[in-house]
């Protein structure tokens, strides 16, 4: 199998070449979603020749769904409007409405005009629903059916629809109104006697989300249940959609990437095909925000001046400290903020889950402390040296235990992103804990020390 910087320049040479019919055949062999990252590496004129060349084939929608979100402003400047509403004019609704948010401002009416009415009025219906919610994640085809027809006459109208919908895994069961009745699993439609009556093969009273559910809602759903499809209804329980599997990966993949981009001090914004000047837009405000915590942590230090004075074994120490401190409240952290973000846990229950990490905490400090405390004394010869840090270790490790927990449980309560700033947080308590307690306990000791 070639490999993707094989094919990238395999491509380019074709192109530059001017053999399209073989540039062409080689697209043919390609998914979309291998098509789409050799996009990345070619210039404008030559995405323009592959869009038009992907247009022969009726597969321009699919690769260009595949494309990364921070890619589509540089195909969108390659290709005319004409050649953009004719691309997103077959996409499913969930996907054009990511994708018009990338057209340039300034071309988006022009491009939205050119689409046809009717997807131009169910685009303005999908864009009242809230952002994030499973309204905007829904695809609005799908296979309604009335009870009383027979089993051969349901699959007789998934034939009739079935190249225009490849993502039929249920049929719904709809009343006069369009009310959800009961789904039916196509398994069991096909093993089913041709005669027997749909609303004897369906299963009633099926799981279902209302339109403003939010999109994590719906993954819990799909997990809990092991769904395929789940469908989506209104307030009077009417039919208004149905959100795939497939889309639900995407929805897990993008929730996954922003719980992992905040707890980083990052915006979803920022991605690796994101322009520089994004990138530190984006990035420069938390930075800013780190160094000041970096001084505050700095600030303790500089406390226990004349401590480090007398004792500079002290000053290579603290990094040992801080160090442990800081990948405790890490991990503390990340068990916490997976676990509020599967619902898995709520505040009511956080109080458990943060004494537990406390207890992890002081655990590992206790057996952190005790090596640490052995290889200064083995060291530096210094018993004082090697207790302060078997205590330091202790406190701080229980610290950033109780940190890593508490901080984003707090940021829930408060009805905020629990990765949000958690990151920022628990560093900058376990660096100041883990200094202040070091050098505070080296401190007392010495003093004692000295004063015996």
């Amino acid at each position: 199998m070639a490999t993707p910087e094989f094919t990238a320049r395999t491509l380019r040479r074709l192109l530059n070449s001017g053999v399209l019919s073989r540039a062409e055949r080689l697209l043919a062999k390609m998914p979309p979603a291998d098509v789409a990252p050799l996009l990345s590496d070619l210039t404008q004129d030559e995405i323009r020749t592959v869009i038009e060349l992907l247009f022969r084939q009726r597969r321009a929608a699919r690769v260009l769904r595949e494309l990364p979100l921070e890619m589509l402003p540089q195909i969108f400047e390659a290709i005319t409007d004409q050649r953009i509403a004719e691309v997103i004019a077959r996409l499913e609704i969930d996907d054009l409405l990511e994708l018009v948010e990338f057209i340039p401002e300034e071309r988006r009416g022009e491009v939205l005009a050119r689409l046809p009415a009717p997807r131009r009025e169910e685009l303005m219906k999908a864009e009242l629903y809230p952002e994030s919610s499973a309204g905007r994640v829904m695809t609005t085809r799908f296979v309604a059916l009335d009870e009383k027809m027979t089993a051969q006459e349901a699959i007789d109208s998934i034939r009739s629809i079935g190249e225009e919908n490849e993502s039929i895994l249920y049929l719904y069961v709809v009343d006069e109104q369009r009310a959800l009745r009961g789904v039916v699993p196509i398994r069991r439609l096909v093993a089913a006697p041709p005669g027997r009556p749909v609303g004897q093969l369906m299963i009633r009273e099926p799981v279902c989300v209302q339109a403003d559910a939010h999109q994590e809602e719906v993954a819990d759903v799909v997990r809990r249940y092991d769904l395929l499809a789940v469908p989506v209804v209104d307030v009077d329980n009417r039919m208004l959609g149905v959100i795939t599997v497939d889309d639900v990966i995407d929805v897990i993949t993008e929730e996954a990437t922003q719980d992992m981009y905040h707890l980083a001090g990052l915006s979803e914004e920022d991605r690796v095909f994101s322009p520089a000047h994004t990138s530190i837009r984006k990035r420069l405000p938390w930075m800013l925000i780190n160094l000041a915590t970096c001084f505050l942590a700095a600030w303790v230090v500089g406390l226990f001046e004349r401590t480090i004075e007398q004792v500079v074994a002290l000053a290579v120490f603290m990094p040992v400290v801080a160090g442990m401190a800081g990948n405790g409240g890490t991990q503390s952290l990340t068990v916490i903020t997976r676990a509020i973000a599967l619902g898995e846990l709520e505040f009511s229950s956080g109080v458990r889950a943060a004494l537990k990490e406390l207890a992890v905490g002081v655990a590992v400090g206790v057996t952190t402390g005790l090596a640490s405390a052995g290889i200064a004394l083995y060291w530096n010869g210094s018993a004082v040296l090697g207790v302060a840090l078997f205590l330091a270790m202790v406190v701080s490790m229980a610290v950033s235990g109780l940190m890593g927990a508490a901080v984003p449980l707090c940021l829930k309560a408060l009805r905020q992103d629990p990765a949000l700033g958690s990151g920022v947080i628990v560093t900058t308590f376990t660096d100041v804990f883990a200094f202040f307690s070091f050098l505070g306990i080296a401190t007392l000791l010495l003093d004692r020390a000295a004063g015996g």
